[in-house]
C-alpha cells in the first residue's frame, strides 16, 4: 500500500469548485470575477516596488535547527521595502495536513500574521495577513494518507514508528484533496450560508477591475484568496497565479514496443525504489532523534523517503495514463484570455506567472519528471495561442517577462534560448529553497536538451541554460547545506527590469553563515 496518494485531477477542479461556490448566483448577479484580486494598500499604482518570493518551505528539521525559520529571519530586514510575498507552492509537508500548519508554517511565519506575538494561538484557517502572502498550491498541498493506513497505524504504535509517520510529518490527515489548504488561505464560502454570502460579498468584493467587481485584499483585515488560480496588477505589472496540479499529467506512452519496453522500465525502477524504501526505513528505526549526529542522518533519510514518494507518484501518473488525459483545459484557456487582454492593456507593462511545477530546470530529481515536462508542453502550448493571436504587437519581447516556480529545492536562474516556439527567451527564477532540504544539481551539466520526434533531422536541441544554481554542491560536503529566498526589485520603464537579489542562509555543521550574492538585473 502506498504511504501517500496524489487526488485525481477532476477530483481537484470539482472540489475546489465547490469550496469557492464557483460561479454561483450571487456571484453572476453581481457581475463578480472569482480569479482577480486587488491588493488594497495604495501602493499599486507606484511604478517601483518590491517583493519577495519564497517556496517548498512546510517542514521543521529533527534536530534543533529550523531552516525555515532562519529563511524567515532573512526576510524580515526586508519586510518594510517589499510589497508582497509570493510563495510558489509546498506550504505543508508531506500531505498539507491542518495538523503541522502551527509549527510549520505560523510559527516560522509569525511576523508577518496579525496576532504573530502569540502563534500558538492563531488557527491555521484563521490566518490574517499584516503583509500580502500569496500563494499557490503545490504537490504537497493536494496530497492524501489512505483512509486504511491512518485507521491501521492509529492503532499499531509501533508500525507507526517504523513508518516514520510523526517524524517525517505525515501525521493522521491528509489535505482532504487540497481542503486544508483552501481554508487556510483562500476564500471559503462553501461554509456560509446564503444571507452570510450575500453580506460576504457585499463587504469584500469591492473592487473593481476591467472584468467587473472582484475581491479586495486587505492586509491586516482580510487576506483570503478568491480562488486557486487567480490574477492581480500591481505597478503596471500583471501577476498570474496558476495552480499547476491540474495540468501536469504525463503524456500517455505509445502504443508500440518502444513503449512496452519503456514501460516495463519503469515498473522495474518501481519495483527497486520499493526496496529503497524498505532500506530506509530499517535504518531509521534504529536512529534516535534526541542525538544530534542521528537527528541529522533523519534529516537526510526524510529527504530521501520524499523523493522516493514523488518518484512513486510520477511513476504511476505516467502508468495511468490514459489515451486521453485529464488537463485542466479551463484554467489553461482562462490564461491564454488574460494574457491576450494583459498584452491589449495600455497600462500593462509587463507580465509575471507563478506556480509550483518548473518547466525548466536542472535539479536533479525534477529535470526528468514527467510533469515538469507536462507543464513544459502545456505551457507552451498556451504561448504559442497568445503569440498567433497578438501577432506584431509583442515584436521582440517573449510572451511573460517572468516566470516563477518552486518544487525543486534549490535557487535557480535560467533562461529559455531560442526553443522553436512562442515560450523562447524567458527568464525562470526557481524558489524552492526556503525550508525543505536542499538537493543537488543534475551532473549532466547546465545546458537542458530537448528531444522533438516529430523534427526531422533535428530531433534534440539547446532549450535552456542555467545561468545561477544554489542547493547542494559536492556530496563530499554533506553538511553544507543552503537554504534561499529571493528580492525582486521591479523598476520603471517599458519593459520592467527586475533586480534578483538572491538571500541566502547556509548551515556549514553547527554553524549558520548568511550572504546576499550579487543582485543580477533580467
Amino acid at each position: 500500500m502506498n504511504l501517500i496518494f496524489d487526488p485525481p485531477i477532476p477530483v481537484k477542479i470539482q472540489k475546489m469548485k465547490e469550496r469557492v461556490r464557483w460561479m454561483h448566483p450571487s456571484f453572476v448577479q453581481r457581475g463578480i470575477d472569482q480569479t482577480s484580486l486587488v491588493i488594497g494598500d495604495r501602493q499599486q499604482d507606484n511604478p517601483e516596488f518590491s517583493f519577495m518570493v519564497i517556496g517548498d518551505s512546510g517542514t521543521k528539521s529533527h534536530s534543533p535547527h529550523h531552516p525555515q525559520r532562519k529563511v524567515a529571519e532573512l526576510m524580515l530586514p526586508h519586510r518594510e521595502d517589499c510589497s508582497f510575498v509570493l510563495h510558489t507552492g509546498d506550504v505543508i509537508y508531506v500531505v498539507g495536513s491542518q495538523e503541522y500548519y502551527s509549527t510549520n508554517f505560523i510559527e516560522p511565519y509569525r511576523e508577518f500574521l496579525v496576532g504573530g506575538d502569540n502563534p500558538k494561538a492563531i488557527s491555521y484557517d484563521r490566518m490574517v495577513f499584516n503583509q500580502p502572502f500569496l500563494p499557490v498550491l503545490g504537490n504537497h498541498d493536494y496530497y492524501d494518507v489512505p483512509l486504511m493506513y491512518r485507521l491501521f497505524t492509529g492503532t499499531t504504535s509501533s508500525l507507526r514508528r517504523l513508518l516514520g509517520y510523526k517524524d517525517t510529518e505525515i501525521g493522521w490527515h491528509g489535505s482532504y484533496q487540497g481542503n486544508t489548504y483552501a481554508r487556510a488561505f483562500m476564500d471559503y464560502t462553501a461554509a456560509m450560508s446564503s444571507e452570510e454570502l450575500e453580506r460576504h460579498l457585499d463587504r469584500h468584493y469591492t473592487a473593481k477591475t476591467d472584468k467587473g467587481r472582484c475581491l479586495r485584499y486587505e492586509p491586516g483585515q482580510f487576506t483570503r484568496l478568491p480562488n486557486r488560480y487567480y490574477t492581480f496588477r500591481y505597478g503596471g505589472i500583471d501577476f498570474f497565479a496558476l495552480d499547476s496540479n491540474t495540468f501536469n499529467t504525463p503524456s500517455p506512452l505509445p502504443a508500440t514496443q518502444e513503449g512496452e519496453i519503456y514501460r516495463r522500465e519503469l515498473q522495474k525502477r518501481r519495483h527497486d525504489i520499493d526496496r529503497e524504501e524498505l532500506q530506509i526505513l530499517k535504518i531509521w528505526d534504529g536512529l534516535n532523534p534526541d542525538k544530534p549526529t542521528e537527528a541529522e542522518q533523519l534529516d537526510e533519510l526524510s529527504a530521501k523517503l520524499d523523493q522516493i514518494n514523488e518518484i512513486k507518484i510520477d511513476i504511476e501518473k505516467q502508468l495511468a495514463s490514459e489515451k486521453i488525459p485529464a488537463i485542466d483545459f479551463e484554467q489553461l484557456e482562462w490564461l491564454r484570455s488574460r494574457l491576450i487582454e494583459s498584452w491589449n492593456t495600455s497600462e500593462v507593462r509587463g507580465r509575471a506567472i507563478f506556480f509550483h511545477h518548473p518547466p525548466y530546470v536542472t535539479e536533479a530529481t525534477k529535470w526528468h519528471q514527467a510533469q515538469t515536462l507536462a507543464v513544459r508542453h502545456r505551457l507552451r502550448w498556451v504561448f504559442e495561442q497568445v503569440a498567433e493571436n497578438l501577432g506584431s504587437l509583442i515584436k521582440e519581447r517573449p510572451i511573460v517577462d517572468l516566470i516563477l516556480n518552486g518544487h525543486a529545492h534549490c535557487l535557480e536562474h535560467l533562461c529559455t534560448t531560442d526553443t522553436g516556439f512562442a515560450d523562447s527567451h524567458i527568464n525562470c527564477i526557481i524558489s524552492g529553497g526556503s525550508g525543505h532540504r536542499p538537493r543537488y544539481q543534475r551532473r549532466e551539466g547546465t545546458e537542458l536538451m530537448e528531444t522533438f520526434a516529430e523534427i526531422p533531422g533535428k530531433p534534440s536541441r539547446k532549450v535552456a541554460d542555467s545561468m545561477l544554481f544554489v542547493g547542494r554542491y559536492d556530496e563530499n560536503f554533506q553538511n553544507r547545506l543552503p537554504y534561499s529566498c529571493v528580492r525582486i526589485d521591479v523598476l520603471d520603464g517599458r519593459p520592467p527590469k527586475f533586480i534578483v537579489r538572491p538571500l541566502i542562509t547556509e548551515r556549514l555543521g553547527e554553524v549558520w553563515y548568511n550572504s546576499e550574492p550579487k543582485p543580477f538585473v533580467i
